[in-house]
């Protein structure tokens, strides 16, 4: 019996909606069976959700366009509340953001906010690029596509103190190196690497973490 995942797409254009639902199709096969749910606005998805909810199904990914007309009565402004709704009524759904926007204050205060597992610029999309995303996250990995990572590099970059043993640092670490050995790829005391390794974590990692969200942090912003 095929494995029933349900997604929900929602943007304020039918025909990119259309676009979304061809695209993911590839994947419906004898193991796996996608059930599209769609929605144009924050009125109609707000609605989904809480049916949802009410009949105890789950929405096991969620792909949300940013700027969609809002459900004032609800204070639902845009796919951003939406997704936040979703974190609250479906934990481990996997959350896919949309946009047109390419500002790094933005992106970044999105990114936070939310922590999607992909977030995606609709100037990168391609027939190929799509589908990659429902399968790096299907496959527990997250994902920003070309456009946002850079805006989250070039935020980073104005405000964080980086030189080139911190790239190094970084490097290693998401090579498998250890901090114990790192001394033996650079010339510097176990204590001075460890005062900097610590400096990359409170720099990049606003809550704590181990070295395996530090590098998807890293990757996720294009420093690695």
């Amino acid at each position: 019996m095929a494995k029933e995942i349900n997604i929900l797409l929602v943007d304020d254009h039918p025909m990119t909606l259309d676009g979304y639902i061809n695209l993911l199709s590839e994947f419906n096969t004898d193991e796996l069976m996608l059930n599209f749910t769609t929605a144009h606005n924050c009125t109609t998805a707000y609605t989904t959700i809480m049916n949802f909810s009410r009949l105890k199904k789950d929405i096991d990914f969620a792909y949300l366009d940013i700027s969609l007309p809002p459900y004032k009565e609800m204070n639902i402004e845009s796919g951003v509340d939406l997704a936040l709704l979703i974190r609250e009524k479906f934990p481990k759904c996997k959350i896919a953001l949309l946009t047109m926007h390419n500002e790094p204050v933005l992106i970044d205060k999105i990114m936070n906010k939310v922590n999607p597992e992909a977030f995606i610029s609709k100037c990168d999309i391609n027939f190929e690029m799509f589908p990659n995303v429902f399968e790096k996250i299907y496959g527990g990995e997250t994902f920003a596509s070309h456009t946002i990572s850079n805006a989250l590099k070039e935020l980073m970059m104005k405000n964080i103190k980086w030189d080139s043993i911190d790239s190094q640092i970084l490097l290693l670490i998401s090579q498998g190196v250890k901090t114990a050995d790192l001394p033996n790829y650079i010339p510097l005391s176990m204590s001075a690497l460890e005062k900097r390794k610590a400096n990359i974590k409170s720099q990049l990692l606003r809550s704590k973490g181990g070295d395996k969200e530090l590098i998807e942090e890293a990757k996720k912003i294009g420093l690695i």
